[in-house]
């Protein structure tokens, strides 16, 4: 509704995680620096923690356009609520490769010849499996297990796990102790400061087309920050309400008023 009136060539406040907007915030560019070193080091498994928002998904994909672009394979897990057998179907055919075996035995053989294959023709195969706080223990045994494919040099999967804080939880029990063992690469992303806000703010309106409008006062800003905890995905849903607010004033000023309106309606929402 308020494109065409500000000027704006798309919304500048999408939840969808589009690498376009990416905000590389210090948290965010940490993150993907041990991504890239876990991987191009061959540390095996690395991990990948933040909250519900906070941009893993986005972090993610920006990660994968890296990869595409030099020698590696990759696989993506969305689902996770899976069965052993249907994880090693899901990666053999992310990979390209029919998958004929029935038993995981027969799978992890397919699975161990085609690394191999590609290890020789020089590529690099990354796994990398989002939401893994879902994932059950005969899973991440599995993964653990796949992690033992090797040759003589070198492992032959790299495993990028990326979950909730509930992940964190579910790594410190003991019978995964073996799985906790391997993971030499870990990091995970904090909520962005208020000064953080206001640069994502502007950074996300600034790639939507905006030429110094609409803006948003400092004290918006700070509000925004206060509700939302910092966290990307919540900054979005109250920025485009406080944004439309604004609009139905006919003001490119995103004042007080409006955030505390953003703020209101949101928690209406939330509380339905």
């Amino acid at each position: 509704m308020y494109l065409e009136f500000y000027g704006l060539s798309e919304m500048p406040f999408n939840i969808t995680p589009d690498p376009k907007f990416l905000f590389l915030s210090p948290t965010h560019q940490e993150a993907i620096q041990h991504l890239r070193y876990g991987v191009e080091a061959k540390k095996g498994f690395i991990v990948l923690i933040g909250e519900v928002g906070c941009g893993k998904t986005t972090i993610c994909r920006q990660f994968l356009n890296h990869l595409q672009d030099a020698d590696y394979d990759t696989a993506l897990i969305l689902n996770p609520r899976v069965t052993e057998t249907q994880l090693l179907k899901l990666i053999l055919t992310e990979l390209g490769e029919q998958t004929k075996g029935r038993s995981n035995q027969d799978l992890v053989d397919h699975m161990n010849r085609v690394l191999i294959e590609r290890i020789h023709q020089g590529r690099n195969i990354v796994l990398i499996v989002d939401e893994c706080q879902n994932l059950s223990f005969e899973v991440l045994e599995q993964l653990r297990l796949l992690s033992n494919l090797e040759t003589d040099t070198q492992k032959l999967l790299q495993i990028v796990l990326i979950g909730q804080p509930e992940f964190r939880e579910k790594l410190a029990e003991p019978r995964l102790r073996q799985l906790r063992q391997r993971i030499l690469v870990s990091c995970e992303l904090r909520p962005l400061t208020t000064e953080q806000v206001a640069h994502y703010i502007r950074h996300r309106l600034s790639l939507a087309g905006g030429m110094g409008r609409p803006w948003f006062t400092p004290l918006a800003v700070r509000t925004i920050a206060r509700a939302s905890r910092g966290i990307p995905r919540l900054v979005n849903n109250l920025c485009d309400k406080a944004l439309l607010a604004a609009f139905v004033r006919e003001s490119d000023e995103v004042c007080y008023w409006d955030a505390r309106r953003a703020v209101r309606e949101y928690r209406l929402l939330d509380a339905a």
